[in-house]
């Protein structure tokens, strides 16, 4: 089997390989950068960033012929930025995403020369919102509750809320104080598209503007009030550093931190998870769906890179038995793909086909 994956792959790159006569090969210095390129390089989001990390290590002690892979966390939306930049060795490999790509993304991808990308759904994680584990009595929300104690304009009225009492008379006296992940993350997008808006969209009037003003509703559904409260700013943005963010909840019994749920699952002595609609975030309820935040993750390979950057089609073997049930991602804390996703993930690895704008209706 990974004989077949390995020469699956390689069979799609003879457009790479022709890159080297038109001045665009991602390994030599006629792309103008100042010389070859011999290891993958890979950017993207912060919650993709400890699995493909792990990849890197395994991939790094069973190819020693390979240099070791670059891994960076920049965000998801930084990330594919920089990945459709273009063909060659200035630009990236592979994309970390805790999102789907965006038709606008695969449209600057296409108007840069990128062509060939390889869309791979690698697990499943859950956005997760957590509090410390030093709370007396934890915080029980609604998608509702969230979005009315974040939202800058909560179903097109002025924000008030102060307390989430103010949002919810079931809820505690406690000053709103949210850490969360900045615009520029997937996290963030898939805050705004999992929680936000379903809390919207609560409102009947809310559902209706989606039909009849969707820049409207978007503005109004996903866009997070910047104000302060005693002080503190009611929403804190923490950066791509999901370690300090954890952090920052753990110490501070008022607050609520999102971010991804392997993060949480890591600490469990120090943060819990908060249940949305009555459902909390566990293994078993982001695998099936169940609890409102689960999402799959992504990588997005260059296609015109498989077979000109040494050891790219060997990476994504070996990600492929990093992602299987037990595997050594799952003990970092990736849910697994069900059995007929990954068996489809698989099956874009050993036979890549281009992902388009048509493909993410």
């Amino acid at each position: 089997m990974e004989a077949h994956l390995k020469r699956s792959i390689l069979s799609f790159v003879a457009a790479g390989l022709a890159l080297a006569g038109c001045g665009q090969s991602p390994t030599g210095g006629a792309t103008g950068d100042g010389g070859a390129r011999q290891e993958i390089r890979i950017v993207g989001s912060s919650t993709v960033y400890p699995f493909s990390q792990a990849v890197a290590e395994r991939f790094a002690q069973g190819n020693s012929s390979f240099r070791p892979a670059i891994v960076e966390s920049t965000g998801t939306g930084a990330g594919l930025n920089l990945f459709c930049g273009g063909v060659g060795a200035q630009h990236p490999d592979i994309a970390n995403a805790s999102r789907r790509i965006k038709a606008s993304e695969i449209a600057q991808c296409n108007t840069n020369g990128v062509r060939r990308i390889i869309e791979v759904p690698v697990g499943i994680d859950g956005l997760a919102l957590i509090e410390s584990s030093q709370r007396p009595t934890g915080f029980r929300l609604t998608a509702r509750d969230i979005y009315a104690a974040l939202a800058a304009n909560p179903f097109g009225r002025p924000q008030t809320a102060r307390t989430w009492r103010d949002v919810n008379p079931a809820l505690p006296a406690v000053p709103i104080r949210v850490y969360g992940p900045p615009p520029t993350s997937g996290t963030r997008d898939s805050f705004a598209e999992l929680i936000l808006e379903k809390g919207c969209n609560s409102d009947p009037a809310m559902e209706r503007l989606k039909t009849e003003d969707s820049d409207r509703h978007k503005a109004v559904c996903t866009q997070i009030r910047e104000d302060s409260v005693g002080g503190n700013r009611v929403f804190t943005e923490a950066g791509e550093n999901d370690n300090l963010l954890m952090q920052r909840v753990a110490e501070n019994e008022g607050a609520i931190g999102v971010l991804g749920y392997s993060f949480l699952e890591e600490n469990t002595d120090r943060v819990r998870g908060i249940p949305i609609g009555g459902v909390a975030p566990t293994a078993a309820t982001i695998q099936d769906f169940s609890y409102p935040g689960a999402r799959k993750l992504y990588i997005y390979v260059k296609g015109e890179h498989i077979g000109a950057i040494p050891g790219l089609a060997e990476f994504l073997a070996e990600y492929a038995r990093g992602w299987a049930p037990g595997g050594y991602l799952a003990q970092r804390g990736l849910i697994p793909l069900p059995d007929a996703d990954r068996a489809a993930a698989q099956a874009m690895i050993q036979n890549p086909r281009p992902v388009t704008a048509a493909d993410l209706d």
